[in-house]
């Protein structure tokens, strides 16, 4: 095991949004870009495998943490994926120069779409981990209407996960109504760029099907979805590390060789 030493967080300061901390490498392009789970931060092993593998080859790479996550302002409560959607463009705007390759991580893999919906000049290819596109509106939709009804009543969701101590993310019921309007499987994606899929198929949270919703959604011709057979939803162990860093590397070859 390589001890990290912890590097020094940086704040992007907006006039009108809490700030954002970060923690950028300068290199050149395409720089990657890696964008969290819901309540993950920039700390995780995904996110320091990439960043060890990008200065290994003296390419950019930014993390950062969403609005109400890990060491950012505001406070997770009144979130909303509109608003973190905004993080991603705060991030790429501000910190990033020239073409990107964004790597998502589940819900980060649904924030990773909207950028590059967005900024088509800018994301010049993705990478999701366990894409969780529409998953908290469709997770929600699943639910029996009796509960439904009871969580619009109470006006929170307690999200099951085993990622937390409590047992559950508390989510409003304005935050499932305000995803609702970030919904992108209903219709095509407009997206043209490269694009790899990472899933296992022993996600117990995010379906590996949405990531083959996702492909087929898609406009871009060059779509790759990968299954694991042993995956899990946090695609942390060893051989899903290699696999993702191998993914983003082919990636930077591909980009870099391109006419």
């Amino acid at each position: 095991l390589v001890c990290r030493l912890k590097s020094s967080v940086s704040f992007l300061t907006r006039p009108d949004r809490p700030n954002l901390a970060y923690h950028k490498l300068k290199g050149r392009n395409p720089g990657v870009i890696f964008l969290p789970g819901l309540n993950s931060n920039m700390n995780g092993q995904k996110a320091a495998a990439l960043e060890d593998f990008c200065n290994s080859l003296g390419h950019a790479f930014i993390r950062f943490d969403y609005t109400g996550c890990g060491s950012s302002g505001g406070k997770f409560e009144e979130c909303t994926i509109g608003k973190w959607r905004k993080d991603v463009l705060s991030i790429l705007d501000e910190l990033s120069d020239g073409p990107q390759i964004l790597v998502g991580s589940s819900m980060g893999g649904w924030l990773m779409l909207h950028a590059a919906i967005a900024r088509p000049d800018k994301v010049a290819a993705l990478v999701g981990v366990a894409v969780a596109a529409d998953h908290l509106v469709t997770a929600f939709k699943k639910l029996p209407i009796e509960t439904q009804k009871e969580i619009e009543e109470k006006g929170e969701w307690k999200l099951p996960t085993k990622h937390s101590e409590e047992g559950y993310y508390s989510l409003t019921y304005d935050f499932i109504r305000e995803a609702e309007n970030h919904c992108v499987l209903n219709s095509p994606i407009p997206i043209t760029c490269p694009i790899r899929l990472i899933h296992g198929v022993k996600d117990d949270v995010v379906p590996w099907q949405t990531s083959v919703q996702v492909a087929d959604r898609v406009l871009s011709k060059d779509v790759d979805v990968i299954l694991r057979k042993t995956g899990q939803h946090r695609m942390s162990e060893k051989e899903d590390t290699k696999l993702l860093v191998n993914t983003v590397d082919d990636l930077i070859d591909k980009l870099s060789t391109a006419p």
